[in-house]
């Protein structure tokens, strides 16, 4: 890790290397040495001119976020370095011209560098952007001044609140690149625009320009326009954004100076903020999933996946399909007649085409892809695949059949998966005893070429090999894969059972349906994308049931079943398909509340459970309802070792059901609101309801040790894991 000087004699131009692999990331360490390095090449005589460019085609990443977590850390926040001054002073205040040279990406800090340079030179296909949002931090190296001064205030604001980067292509138009030069004479273009300023005496400073900001009326109702919109969809106590407009305004009214200020103060108040804190930690907890212990630290290597078979061409078979075929997988997709099999490959079809409608794949990708997919009415070719992902309906008896034939049908390394959602993975590999070593599960989320989340499913059978297998397979199909055990539910469907019984209970209660679904959505909520029961609208009412009816059957104890679902299923009111479920839905699936059409179900419901009613309850005390059993059956599965960290079932949450990311995961948000408040709510509500529910509300042995002892709950059940595996 360095910033590496070479003067070129003939030239009299100091190219300046950034060298930290992979993306050049803007360490403590190597922004100190940028600093020495700028230092020597302006004091040395025969210099005229500089290059910043970064090692092996990338310009840089941004600042390390490993550095961010650190500060977080640290008492005050302290420990981030003041990039904002180094590079004013350094780099913008430079006695010699400074050029840019661009490859592969400058995000973060490092487009700020670029925007503190001189001149920005780009080669094609480059992505420049202030990502920092994402992080719950804003530009803490002068980005909120430069980039209005640069391509004007209204489109910088849009480009820090999207966090989104662009190519180079469209950089260039708006100002922040100044040319597009071809990638291998990149830095021949750079060095003769440095000695080009050199010769002029002339150069740019970013924070000086006024060329492009707008004047200070103008500027205040652009930033107050910017302010309302953001405010309408900010989710309840996230406030960055807001103070990251309130940056940029002081620099657009007062001058970049007084910019450069505000922004460093708002950068200190928001960077030790919960939100902060918590994406940060979805950050490192989604790069860690495949760090599996006893699987990615033997030194086995990944064997490729070239082949995949899909037994079923369902909404899920499809999905899975399309999400290899995507990858350059080869995929064969089995079904039981042509016409189960025409629907599948035409669903498939359907997938992709999609992208091509909204301008993300070229009709030719579309065509070459699709080619990656062949049916098939049988087991001939199977011999062939390396994996096969069972994707049948959910029974017993036809899994273990299937699983039968596959054995015979495959190669003895070939891994068999199942995408069951529900069902034992031991079950369904009864009747290959010999074979289960390659057995695991594979659980997708709906739809499955859409959502970022798969649940690798290990027995106690299911060897290293073909986890790691799996996790590399998970990897290049743009999954993120998350190990579990093999349990009702695995991770995510068994810690959020309660979520959906929890909603169910409060309306037996005498709680109003819409204000549970208030309460927990997105908006002034809690940050959800839907409240629990139009969810159900979603998943669908017989899905609810069924799934519902696993649990029950399994943790009885801690389990609530009434009479609202089931009879909704027997009335044919069965969610968005029939358009009437909790709520009726019109044109374009929108959901209108039906109060109306759901008081009989209410009422019958209520009046065979008797339970205590609920006279009012605050949007708050909804929320807590609701979470409390969730983290509670959170900590039985990290308790039982079901994941290998307590972060991996923060991501899972975030990645599968939508838990707010700026909340951290299911997790995170306990150990911010602290386990003796957890234990306190669930026992309140255990002392409301009558004897045979109060299993429901029961802490659970690793949620009451961690208030007991006033740590963490992640903090806990890694103490409980590593205190499993040392007895194993």
């Amino acid at each position: 890790m360095s910033a590496s000087l070479e003067v070129q004699p003939l030239s009299g131009v100091a190219v300046i290397t950034l060298k930290n692999p992979p993306v050049n990331a803007l360490a403590v360490s190597l922004l100190h040495d940028l600093e020495r390095v700028l230092r020597e090449a302006q004091a040395h005589r025969a210099v005229r001119g500089i290059v910043i460019k970064g090692d092996r085609g990338k310009f840089s990443g941004g600042f390390d976020i490993t550095a961010i977590r650190a500060a977080q850390s640290a008492q005050g926040g302290k420990g981030v370095i003041d990039g904002s001054s180094l590079l004013t002073a350094a780099v913008e205040q430079s006695s010699k011209p400074i050029v840019a040279a661009i490859e592969g990406l400058a995000l973060g800090g490092g487009l700020e560098l670029a925007m503190s340079c001189h001149a920005r030179l780009s080669a094609p296909g480059a992505m420049l952007g202030l990502p920092e949002l994402n992080l719950g931090v804003i530009p803490g190296f002068g980005g909120t001044q430069r980039l209005p001064r640069l391509i004007g205030l209204q489109t910088a604001i849009k480009m820090i609140l999207s966090s989104k980067p662009i190519r180079a292509e469209m950089a260039q138009p708006l100002g922040l690149v100044d040319r597009i030069v071809p990638r291998a004479e990149l830095l021949t273009e750079a060095t003769e625009l440095a000695l080009e300023l050199a010769a002029s005496g002339q150069w740019k400073r970013t924070l000086a320009r006024t060329d492009k900001i707008e004047p200070a009326e103008q500027a205040q109702m652009i930033v107050g326009f910017a302010r309302a919109q953001t405010q309408k969809k900010a989710p309840a106590g996230v406030e960055h954004p807001l103070l990251c407009l309130d940056a940029i305004l002081e620099g657009a009214v007062n001058g970049g100076e007084a910019g450069l200020r505000k922004e460093a103060e708002v950068f200190e108040r928001v960077l030790t903020s919960d939100t902060a804190k918590s994406l940060v930690h979805v950050f490192f907890a989604q790069r860690a999933t495949a760090k599996v212990g006893g699987v990615s630290d033997r030194g086995l290597k990944p064997r490729a996946m070239r082949r995949v078979a899909v037994v079923g061409g369902g909404l899920m078979g499809s999905g899975i399909a399309t999400s290899c075929i995507q990858a350059g997988i080869e995929v064969l997709m089995k079904e039981i007649n042509p016409k189960f099999l025409e629907a599948g490959i035409a669903r498939v079809r359907a997938n992709l085409f999609s992208k091509v409608k909204k301008g993300r794949m070229t009709p030719n990708a579309f065509e070459a892809t699709m080619k990656r997919l062949k049916g098939t009415l049988d087991y001939s070719r199977f011999k062939h695949v390396d994996m096969v992902i069972e994707a049948a309906v959910e029974a017993i008896p036809l899994k273990q059949k299937i699983f039968k034939e596959l054995c015979d049908a495959c190669s003895p390394t070939c891994i068999l998966a199942t995408n069951t959602s529900t069902i034992n993975i031991d079950l369904v590999s009864k009747l290959i005893p010999d074979a289960r070593d390659r057995v695991c599960g594979l659980h997708y989320f709906s739809p499955a070429h859409v959502m970022p989340l798969l649940e690798i499913v290990r027995t106690e059978a299911t060897s290293p090999q073909v986890l790691l297998d799996s996790l590399a397979f998970a990897k290049r199909t743009k999954k993120v894969p998350v190990v579990v055990g093999n349990c009702t539910g695995f991770a995510v469907n068994r810690v959020f059972f309660p979520y959906g019984q929890t909603a169910m209970m409060l309306l037996d209660m005498g709680v109003d349906p819409y204000a549970i679904d208030k309460a927990i959505g997105p908006g002034k909520g809690f940050g959800m994308p839907m409240g629990p029961l139009r969810l159900n609208d979603l998943v669908g009412m017989a899905t609810t049931a069924h799934v519902g009816k696993q649990f029950v059957e399994n943790f009885p104890e801690r389990s609530y079943a009434n009479g609202i679902v089931p009879s909704m299923v027997e009335a044919k009111r069965l969610g968005e398909t029939t358009k009437m479920g909790f709520y009726k839905y019109g044109k374009g699936r929108k959901a209108e509340p039906d109060p109306e059409g759901i008081a009989p179900f209410l009422q019958a419901s209520k009046a065979a459970a008797r339970l205590p009613a609920v006279s009012s309850l605050s949007p708050q005390g909804i929320q807590e309802a609701i979470f409390f059993p969730v983290v509670n059956e959170s900590a039985r599965v990290l308790a039982e070792g079901v994941v290998e960290r307590a972060a991996d079932l923060d991501i899972a949450t975030v990645l599968s059901m939508g838990f707010p990311a700026h909340k951290g995961g299911i997790i995170k948000w306990a150990d911010t609101v602290g386990a003796r408040r957890i234990v306190d709510g669930l026992e309140a509500w255990q002392a409301r309801v009558p004897a045979q529910h109060k299993g429901f509300f029961e802490p659970c042995a690793l949620l009451k040790q961690a208030a007991a002892r006033g740590i963490a709950i992640a903090d806990a059940g890694a103490v409980s894991q590593l205190s499993t595996k040392s007895k194993m």
